[in-house]
């Protein structure tokens, strides 16, 4: 080329970047401006920067086949990239992205995760290079954030900030390219921009009416001599086919805690920059940080005065002269701030910086705005259902109440909240990070749910992603579900899978998985997964009819399962500890089932338990859970129980035995055992006939019984133990309830690690 184009360096999130290359651009006023950025993404530039868009926004590639891979291309008010674009839409001149198109990053993305993964094994011992931790090391102010901002951010002037941001670019390039670090890929990009300004000239453009604006790394790279990517080259780049689509994007997504590569660490505070120099406020973003800052604090409690804030205000412009800058830098105000308003200590001021330096904006699309069919959907679906004020990055609680309302006219309004039920469970089979299910204390009903709901943007990719499932977020669920029911390895897996169709409002789905279950329920499976499967089923069919789904299929499978149990329980129960709880879980689940449902043989299950807790020959814990269910339910009363009680608490029983069996036995209804003195007493006389070791045992095992017993509970023991002793309950509460002194609690942990021998 004879002559060449203008290039003016950016930092991709630059306030000062942004303002200055309109002033470039006014200066040199050309024909096309050409801005890195992935070169296929163009044609949506024009709908990104309507009217009606609101920053931050991002354009997103993806690939068409699994693993879904996706490139992002953000933008904020503050972008350089971004005022550019509307530069050249309000002067009427063209604009093209000049980088590589999204479908070659997506395969170098590809290619170089291959080539990281077949080099795990390689130990040449050498730590990865850092750039930024290279150039922290050089730079005055210990880390480049600051540099960056104290010197190009403060720059006066337009050719001020494109000299530095050249020389910044150039010094960054030396150090990368003498580590070898993506040498390659860039020199690649940077070829392809050369090319792209080249197809300008052959369209008749004049190299010197083209402005390119470009990260400040490439600027040298597009203004050397170096040759132009040939077709062969360009042809030879892996590619991954792909589709794009525009995204609303955050503050917080941008700041680096998010693992964007190319945010700033504190968008709204870069927000202030911005707006300070849109309003030739030199200090504007170190007033509205420091006032902000104080405004948070005092909103939610913190005692930060007027004059603390304009005492910060000062230090603040004291440390910027001291670091040589004309305004503070985010690290002066900070400081400031600390010394000031946090009294010396940051954890003081944690929550109101993260709130003025990251920020809580979201951006926004317009309706038609290019999107996905199942962004569109999704979108639809919160307009339809009233969600729309939920998508806030400030967690907010709903309450559903899945009944008929029938105050309302409307049978969309009657179910509002069951079809909002439906698109949640849906969105959580997606894997959708948007809703969160909560648990409620209701009083054996299942009408009701509580959610939290909170946006991020991770929500919107993982909807983009979902595109392959199917079109509609109904569609894509009902694919999900299938690819579970198809994965599933067991009964318990697929009963999963009709519990979601059922909550999600699925029937087909439901059906579906309700044959393969049908299908599965006769195979041997164990006691857990058998007791699993059975109390989840019996959720799905105590919903009754309140999610409009048919529950009859069900029935004949929970009392086949429930049957089986019945018949296997015996023969699992002679087992050790660690399975013993297994077991004893599966005893409360199957309990609930036979509770709820009278279409299950309930009767054979309590006999199954009276046999189990009858039995010297099994694991003595899961015996007195048994006879826990029984005494529960009025099938033991306290003379039977007194008669268990001397036996599996006597001398002739091995004290972790007999201590194994009362730690089964209170597993249920303390209060129910707390009120049967004759218990407590004999206890209190089977621990008076153990000698020393043998109380050394039983000590540690009653200990671990006791250990779920609140406060209030204890003291309830004690009224009784002091009634059984004659001496003061109140001290034996306190004797209870007290901390254990420090020798008492190496005795124990002693304990823990005593050979017991025949345990």
């Amino acid at each position: 080329m004879e002559k060449q184009p203008y290039v003016f360096g950016i930092r991709h999130l630059s306030p000062a970047g942004a303002c200055y290359v309109r002033e470039f651009l006014d200066k040199v006023q050309p024909d096309l401006v050409l801005i890195e950025g992935p070169s296929d993404f163009t044609d949506l530039m024009e709908e990104l920067t309507g009217e009606q868009v609101r920053l931050p926004a991002a354009v997103m590639a993806y690939t068409k086949e699994l693993p879904i891979r996706t490139i992002l291309y953000p933008f904020a008010e503050y972008s350089p990239e971004y005022q550019a674009l509307l530069w050249a839409k309000e002067h009427g001149r063209l604009f093209r992205l000049c980088d590589l198109p999204s479908d070659v990053f997506l395969g170098l993305a590809a290619q170089r995760e291959r080539c990281q993964t077949e080099s795990k094994g390689d130990d040449s011992g050498q730590e990865p290079f850092d750039v930024y931790e290279a150039l922290d090391k050089q730079c005055g102010d210990g880390d480049h954030e600051t540099f960056w901002e104290r010197t190009i951010e403060q720059c006066a002037d337009a050719a001020a900030y494109q000299s530095g941001t050249r020389e910044f670019g150039r010094c960054l390039r030396e150090i990368s390219f003498a580590k070898g670090e993506d040498g390659a890929e860039n020199l690649v990009r940077e070829a392809y921009m050369r090319r792209k300004v080249q197809e300008a000239v052959k369209e008749g453009i004049p190299a010197h009416r083209i402005a390119v604006i470009t990260g400040a790394f490439h600027v040298e790279g597009i203004l050397g001599d170096d040759p132009i990517i040939s077709d062969k080259e360009l042809g030879n780049l892996p590619r991954l086919e792909s589709m794009k689509t525009l995204m609303p994007y955050s503050y917080y997504r941008l700041s680096e805690r998010s693992g964007y590569g190319a945010g700033n660490h504190a968008p709204a505070y870069y927000e202030y920059l911005w707006q300070g120099l849109c309003r030739k406020e030199a200090d504007y973003g170190a007033r509205r940080y420091l006032s902000g800052l104080g405004a948070y604090e005092r909103a939610h409690g913190g005692m930060v005065s007027a004059a603390e804030v304009m005492e910060a205000a000062r230090l603040a412009r004291a440390l910027a002269q001291l670091g040589g800058s004309r305004i503070p830098t985010l690290r002066d105000l900070r400081d400031a701030a600390v010394t000031c308003m946090g009294h010396g200590t940051f954890s003081e001021i944690a929550m109101a910086a993260a709130d003025t330096e990251i920020g809580t904006k979201i951006g926004s699309l317009p309706q038609g705005v290019s999107q996905t069919s199942i962004q569109s959907d999704f979108y639809q679906k919160l307009k339809e259902l009233g969600l729309e004020k939920y998508k806030s990055l400030k967690a907010m609680e709903l309450d559903l109440d899945l009944r008929e309302n029938l105050r309302v006219k409307s049978r969309k309004a009657a179910f509002l909240d069951l079809e909002r039920s439906f698109f949640l469970h849906r969105l959580q089979v997606l894997d959708i990070p948007f809703a969160a299910v909560r648990s409620v204390r209701q009083d054996n009903a299942t009408w009701a749910e509580k959610w939290v709901l909170q946006w991020m943007p991770e929500a919107e990719i993982r909807i983009v992603e979902a595109v392959l499932k199917g079109d509609t977020v109904e569609q894509a669920a009902a694919f999900e579900l299938k690819k579970r029911m198809d994965e599933s390895q067991g009964i318990s897996s697929l009963a999963c899978v009709v519990e979601e169709a059922c909550c999600c409002g699925m029937p087909l789905a439901l059906h579906s998985a309700l044959k393969a279950l049908q299908a599965l329920a006769v195979d041997a499976a164990s006691i857990e997964e058998i007791g699993n499967t059975a109390a989840r089923l019996s959720v799905v069919i105590q919903y009754g009819d309140i999610r409009k789904l048919d529950r009859k299929p069900l029935i004949p499978i929970v009392s086949q399962l429930f049957l089986r149990a019945c018949l296997i329980l015996p023969g699992e129960c002679a087992c050790d500890d660690e399975a013993a709880a297994v077991i004893v879980s599966v005893l409360g689940k199957l309990h609930q089932v036979g509770v709820a449902h009278d279409f299950v043989d309930n009767e054979r299950f309590l006999d199954v338990l009276g046999q189990i807790a009858a039995r010297d020959d099994l694991n003595t814990r899961i015996s007195g859970a048994a006879a826990a269910i029984l005494l529960e339910l009025g099938r033991i009363d306290s003379e039977e129980l007194g008669r268990q009680v001397e036996r599996r608490l006597s001398k002739g029983i091995p004290a972790q035995l007999g201590a194994g069996w009362f730690a089964g036995l209170s597993s249920r209804n303390h209060y129910g055992l707390i009120a049967r003195l004759s218990l407590w007493e004999k206890l209190s006389d089977y621990l008076d006939t153990l000698d020393d070791e043998e109380f050394k045992r039983a000590l540690l095992f009653l200990r671990r019984a006791f250990a779920d017993f609140t406060s209030s509970e204890k003291d309830q023991i004690a009224e009784n133990l002091g009634e059984i002793w004659q001496v003061n309950p109140q001290q034996v509460s306190e004797m209870l309830n007290d901390n254990l002194s420090h020798e008492a609690q190496e005795f124990l942990d002693g304990l823990a690690d005593f050979d017991f021998g025949d345990i």
